[in-house]
């Protein structure tokens, strides 16, 4: 049984090949955006507080995005174990739909109630015109942002159809050229070089605009000009027809997991929105201790996604329960491993870190803190992500939203909400006990990944 759980080398190597290119994709542009945030950093503080705010909001936009087309791509990972190009082809059509949508109302959304939603995180300590400016900073990075909003969502849709279909190796070229663009640009227009204006933090926003063009020009027309490659590309837009029956299965297995990204982030905004009423301070204590955190949950999020990918495929070709349970275990023991050893890499550097970063002593000691309590829950959160990738492989996206979001919404946001309205409580604690909620979520998971009702064929 051990040798069971611990695979055999083809296991192993399917696991890279899927793996290996999402990670290096998401480490290179985690890094990136690393130094972007360093780089913003190196302006001042209040133009750092008022990108990171900016990009909370625009975070859910994003999730909502990431949501909708996994809903899809629930599908699209058994269709391709059933090998049904047609089947596909009809998931593609489905994602680009959504997208536009769901461009458009981000848009729409953030034009009309977008100060007012910043205004929200600006309610804590600190001098007034100190607010304003933050104010100011964030939202005139936010409309520049919008030009990307439909970019980004249709390269999302590409990307995640073609790591769906293991073909992981185009995402990673294209987020390589995007994260490329992105670093020059910022260098160039955040600080005014080789002749450019000097646009602070609005360059960084026009930046990130131009990487998303040349990301999905990369992905789109590339795959679009190797069709021998991805052989459910071809006549993918020779109409827009997707069988309803077909729609009416992906729309009520998938827009639970779309529900699901937009609460999770509309939770995630209002936590970090806490959070803030302790400070003006907080703002870019907690930017920076997301930043290095962010980047050490690239693995994270390739693990799970190759979970998504492989349980997909293995459901859909009908392989045998017990087969997908055991290969699921793999995978999260897997995730666990680097879980721990980035919980020791992040406890080394926390008190390194801040100090790349132009700010204050109170700033960086309060990042510090921030950065050794995200240490201690890696494990943790590296299984959570597992649990959360298996359960929306076979369809289960009620419970998958039941799971994630809801427990979000019934503990963590209850939680910082009252402690940080009620209570003298500092940052440190309050954050301490709400991250501290994932000990509860990882309980739950065990045991719902273990019933193994998740396992379902949707091709059939």
């Amino acid at each position: 049984m051990g040798y069971r759980l611990l695979g055999d080398k083809a296991f192993y190597r399917k696991v890279i090949a899927i793996a290996i290119p999402i990670i290096i994709q998401n480490s290179i542009t985690q890094f990136v955006q690393l130094l972007d945030n360093i780089m913003v950093g190196q302006v001042g503080t209040l133009e750092m507080s008022g990108v990171s705010i900016a990009n909370q909001l625009i975070l859910i936009f994003n999730l909502c995005v990431f949501g909708a087309n996994s809903g899809a791509g629930i599908f699209t990972a058994q269709f391709y174990g059933s090998r049904d190009h047609d089947g596909i082809r009809h998931t593609i059509r489905y994602k680009m739909l959504v997208c536009l949508i769901l461009s458009a109302l981000g848009i729409c959304g953030f034009s009309l109630f977008g100060r007012d939603l910043i205004q929200t995180f600006l309610q804590g300590q600190g001098k007034p015109e100190d607010a304003q400016q933050i104010l100011g900073h964030s939202f005139d990075y936010m409309k520049i942002m919008f030009l990307g909003f439909l970019p980004f969502a249709i390269n999302n849709a590409y990307s995640c159809t073609l790591r769906e279909c293991e073909r992981t190796v185009l995402p990673m070229v294209g987020g390589i050229a995007a994260v490329l663009t992105n670093l020059v640009l910022n260098y160039v227009l955040i600080f005014g070089h080789f002749g450019a204006p000097k646009l602070g933090v609005n360059g960084a926003a026009v930046a990130t605009v131009i990487s998303r063009y040349v990301e999905l020009g990369v992905v789109v027309l590339w795959s679009h000009c190797h069709k021998k490659q991805f052989p459910f590309l071809k006549g993918v837009y020779r109409s827009l027809r997707i069988p309803l029956n077909l729609v009416k299965r992906i729309t009520l297995k998938g827009m639970p997991l779309m529900i699901n990204e937009c609460f999770w982030s509309v939770g995630i905004a209002l936590i970090a929105q806490s959070y803030s009423t302790c400070g003006l301070d907080v703002v870019p204590a907690i930017n920076i201790a997301d930043t290095i955190n962010n980047f050490s949950n690239v693995v994270n999020f390739a693990l799970g996604s190759t979970v998504a990918i492989i349980m997909g495929q293995m459901m859909g070709a009908g392989e045998a329960k017990k087969d997908i349970q055991v290969a699921n275990t793999r995978l999260a023991i897997l995730a666990v491993f680097f879980g721990v050893f980035f919980a020791i890499l992040l406890s080394s550097i926390s008190g390194l870190f801040p100090l790349l970063y132009n700010t204050s002593d109170t700033v960086r000691n309060l990042a510090s803190g921030l950065i050794l309590i995200s240490a201690f829950m890696k494990p943790f959160q590296a299984y959570v992500y597992t649990g959360y990738y298996t359960l929306r492989s076979g369809g289960k996206s009620l419970t998958t939203m039941l799971y994630d979001s809801g427990l979000l919404w019934a503990l963590t946001l209850p939680l910082a909400f009252c402690l940080s309205r009620f209570t003298d409580l500092p940052i440190i604690p309050l954050y301490a006990i709400c991250q501290s909620c994932d000990l509860v979520k990882t309980v739950l998971c065990y045991f719902l990944v273990r019933k193994g009702t998740w396992i379902q064929n949707l091709t059939q």
